[in-house]
């Protein structure tokens, strides 16, 4: 007999379990600090990008290095942001509730509007550069590798600013806390 339930694996119980943890909750209990490590991922994610633009593009050694030492908080804020989601973006859908697969369409949708609009300005800002007389053709690929990156992370980051606040015992509420302005 074939169930239309969808099986849970171990997998899918350990990450759930990772991106549940409470340790690093103070570090994104509240909407500002979440948007502040939201920030700092985007400033760290644009300083990424320069080192290894500047380490394949300008042959620039320094950068390589630079490169690896933005590696390490990248890789925290990006775990405080999954943290703040409960993993919204990097469980699967199985694994998630009818609530949570509204919540990642709805960032996935709100996502896309925002991309939409970055690429948009991306192609005008070329496009006058080039009419400015800039040689565009140096251009194009370090512009294409920027909305890349920025179109990978956008849900991510757009889910770290839509998330609600945890009550203050540390739960999560299944009713929105209303959101600082």
């Amino acid at each position: 007999m074939k169930t239309d339930e969808p099986t849970i694996t171990g997998y899918d119980r350990r990450m759930y379990a990772i991106m549940n943890r409470r340790e690093g909750a103070p570090l994104h209990a509240t909407a500002a600090r979440r948007k502040t490590v939201v920030v700092t991922h985007m400033v760290l994610t644009a300083a990424g990008i320069a080192c290894w633009l500047y380490s394949v593009l300008g042959d620039e050694r320094w950068a390589t290095f630079g490169m690896l030492g933005i590696l390490l908080p990248w890789c925290v804020a990006t775990g405080v942001i999954n943290g703040a989601t409960r993993g919204l973006l990097e469980l699967r859908a199985r694994a998630l509730d009818e609530r949570q697969r509204a919540e990642k369409n709805r960032v996935a949708a709100r996502a896309q509007y925002v991309m939409m609009w970055l690429l948009l300005a991306a192609t005008v800002c070329t496009g006058l550069a080039g009419f400015a007389g800039v040689d565009i053709e140096g251009l194009i690929f370090p512009v294409l590798f920027s909305v890349f990156v920025v179109h990978w992370l956008m849900p991510l980051w757009l889910a770290g600013l839509m998330a609600d606040d945890d009550l203050p015992d540390g739960n999560p509420s299944d009713q929105a806390l209303p959101r600082e302005v």
